[in-house]
């Protein structure tokens, strides 16, 4: 039986995420085998005269090839990828997998080649900058796990969360980006948390569906040597196969200058893989009004209602400092009462507190209002 929430969901991302044309090619690339979905977005894909090609993987396959992957083996399998990408006009990446912690044992130097040769190559030089492009979860018990829920309530979550009216939300953004685009100084504070860095002359760029389902965000960049103080995060935070949690960073002049976790060892390790890493590349702020707690999952715990991310690594062209790196490290931080609160000031003009924006132009994304 077809459920046509996913029907609508493939229209969504065909025609609203994608906007794609007819004779455009479109690469679907699946990580563990979601069927139903794909096989509407083939569907969808034709109806508007499309190329649809399919691309399924699996993450423990995935593990076994890391755990003995050679750098010039890997270079092989970049370029057979890269070829594949700069003959597509669009990507839609569908991700799902029963264990998030699939590449817990995977060595970091192994990270590091697939960091530094397909995601680089194939996905930061050529999907990013030159194709139409959205990436997804699907939902599955493995997901309602993490978000401690039955597997029928995730799915009534997902699909609200998923065909939200991204549309309305693309319209209340723009005073934010506005906002932002004027902004000099940012401080955040919190519990555990003093913060200050400059976003000056550094764009705003506004998430509202179009590269990430589910979205909701508004992004930016500090500038790369002005952030200083601390941080102190309240959500778990995934990261090549690994939960860090109670993550506590300090800066100076730009770089994280002490990291501490529930394994210190190892997220220095990670903030190692090179100069960019202990620097940051993002600044968002998220405002999904139907996502309101961490699931462990970065493409929903980003966008959280009351939320901001901070993000070590690579920045983004279109909201570019200067930073470069093999990583690109989510953090996130909610600032709704229940997790302690918070405040972020905007050139010293209080701007949201507890996770609600308090100027009269920005409450349209408030959740009331975007639901």
């Amino acid at each position: 039986m077809k459920d046509p929430r996913i029907e609508k969901l493939a229209k969504n991302l065909i025609h609203y995420s994608l906007r794609l044309q007819k004779g455009e090619k479109v690469l679907i690339e699946n990580f563990g085998l979601q069927r139903e979905l794909v096989i509407a977005l083939v569907r969808e894909a034709y109806a508007v005269g499309a190329y649809p090609f399919v691309s399924l993987k699996d993450h423990q396959v995935d593990r076994a090839l890391l755990l003995g992957a050679q750098e010039e083996q890997f270079d092989m399998m970049a370029e057979f990828e890269a070829n594949v990408m700069k003959q597509m006009d669009a990507y839609i990446g569908l991700r799902a997998g029963d264990n998030i912690n699939e590449f817990a044992d995977v060595p970091a130097d192994k990270m590091k080649i697939h960091g530094k040769t397909i995601m680089q190559k194939v996905h930061r030089d050529i999907r990013v900058p030159k194709t139409k492009w959205v990436v997804l979860r699907y939902p599955n018990p493995s997901m309602a796990q993490l978000a401690k829920m039955s597997t029928e309530a995730f799915e009534d979550f997902y699909f609200n969360v998923c065909n939200l009216d991204y549309g309305k939300m693309d319209k209340a953004m723009d005073a934010l980006v506005e906002l932002m685009n004027k902004t000099d100084q940012v401080r955040i504070t919190g519990p555990g948390t003093d913060l200050t860095f400059s976003i000056k002359d550094i764009p705003a760029v506004k998430c509202s569906g179009q590269m990430n389902i589910p979205d909701g965000e508004v992004y930016t960049a500090p500038v790369r040597e002005s952030v200083n103080g601390t941080i102190t995060f309240n959500t778990p935070s995934p990261y090549q196969g690994f939960t860090f949690e109670n993550v506590k960073l300090t800066f100076k002049d730009g770089k994280i200058v002490e990291a501490t976790a529930n394994d210190t060892e190892r997220i220095n390790q990670i903030f190692d893989t090179d100069e960019g890493a202990r620097y940051i590349g993002e600044f968002a702020i998220g405002v999904n009004p139907y996502i309101q707690h961490p699931m462990q999952d970065i493409l929903f715990d980003e966008k959280i209602d009351g939320s901001f991310h901070f993000t070590p690594g690579q920045c983004y062209d279109e909201a570019y400092n200067g930073n470069h790196s093999n990583i690109h490290w989510d953090m996130v931080m909610i600032q709704r009462p229940e997790y302690g609160g918070g405040e972020i000031y905007f050139d010293g003009v209080l701007i949201r507190k507890d996770g609600r924006f308090v100027l009269p132009e920005l409450e349209p994304l408030n959740p009331e209002n975007l639901k």
